[in-house]
């Protein structure tokens, strides 16, 4: 509970904040670094809890926050006020009776050395410290849960099952390769470049993966990769991708719509073009947000962790150090700069 004293400290509290809404590829210098004092004590009489950021997630759906209508599920940022995202954080101080200096959460966040977070609710407590804490913001964190949801939940997966899974390379397409090949399944994903192609095959245990960058017709990529069809599709990336992928489905496939990247910068989304094989094939294409799936966290954690000590899932982070290097990180995932799970490291305390 809060306490502590009368007693006040103030620190400096970096942050990076949004100058103004934009449209477009966003860049850098659409962001700022500032700083201002804050007061290490949580407010009397609040719920509240004081944290100091440790490892911030950057996340592809925060490019959606920074236009003036945000998305569906987050309102837009407030320009000239720090972003927010998933982090993990320690708790300084608590004003809520779940909660108490020294706890480990993640969660949702401030892009921020210190935050004072009154939206507690989906807060997790970390019980399990024998693994890295950044997996908090990925594999045992939202981008974890959010492949376990769409490939576990929403396609219903079998053994020996066609599975192919776009921007396969990311914080949850190489989860989602992996929780397929375990459960017997072929998967071929598709990434951005030769090294990733490689990580794919050589480190996540794809059975195939192509640069889609190399090929000028996906449907007659997906054809050689898939020659029976493909039973499920993990879709990261919308687009061109997704109209190629409908025409290759087999009968009674299913599309977990996760999200769409190629379409985040535009102000202008592309149209999808063959839908009609929807009909012909009795494909299902599902969207899921992943607060849908909190309550199964636990469930996962059963699943997952044991897969992590035991050695039979990898994860592999792109680790970003210093908020300062937070803007440049956030934007390097729509070029794909980023190999893997993109992290900034805010502290290790």
């Amino acid at each position: 509970m809060a306490g502590g004293g009368d007693k006040e400290v103030v620190v400096s509290n970096k942050q990076v904040v949004l100058k103004n809404h934009i449209a477009g590829f966003p860049k850098e210098s659409y962001m700022a670094i500032t700083s201002s004092n804050v007061k290490l004590k949580v407010p009397a009489g609040s719920k509240a809890i004081l944290v100091k950021n440790l490892y911030l997630s950057c996340d592809p759906y925060m490019r959606l926050l920074m236009r003036s209508q945000g998305s569906e599920l987050f309102d837009p940022y407030t320009p000239g006020s720090p972003m927010t995202g998933f982090g993990v954080a320690k708790v300084l101080e608590s004003g809520h009776p779940d909660f108490k200096e020294g706890d480990l959460v993640w969660g949702k966040t401030g892009w921020e050395e210190y935050s004072l977070l009154t939206e507690t609710e989906r807060l997790f407590k970390i019980e399990h410290t024998d693994v890295p804490l950044s997996y908090y913001t990925g594999i045992l964190g939202m981008p974890g849960l959010t492949a376990y949801a769409g490939f576990y939940e929403v396609c219903s997966p079998k053994k020996g099952e066609y599975v192919f899974v776009s921007a396969a390379s990311g914080a949850v397409g190489q989860l989602v390769g992996q929780f397929a090949k375990l459960m017997g399944c072929y998967v071929v994903g598709s990434a951005g470049s030769k090294e990733k192609v490689e990580l794919l095959k050589s480190k996540f245990g794809f059975d195939d993966a192509f640069n889609y960058k190399e090929e000028p017709d996906l449907n007659a990529a997906l054809k050689r990769y898939f020659p029976d069809g493909i039973d499920i599709y993990f879709e990261n990336v919308g687009g061109k991708m997704l109209d190629a992928v409908i025409l290759n489905m087999r009968i009674h496939g299913r599309i977990a719509a996760c999200g769409m990247i190629s379409q985040y910068n535009l102000d202008q989304p592309e149209g999808v073009h063959n839908l009609m094989a929807i009909v012909y094939k009795r494909v299902r294409i599902e969207g899921f947000a992943v607060f849908d799936y909190y309550p199964q966290y636990s469930k996962f954690l059963d699943l997952v962790l044991p897969y992590i000590r035991e050695g039979k899932i990898t994860y592999v982070e792109d680790i970003a150090e210093g908020l300062e290097s937070g803007p440049a990180a956030l934007i390097g995932l729509f070029s794909g700069r980023n190999v893997g799970k993109q992290v900034v490291v805010v502290s290790r305390e």
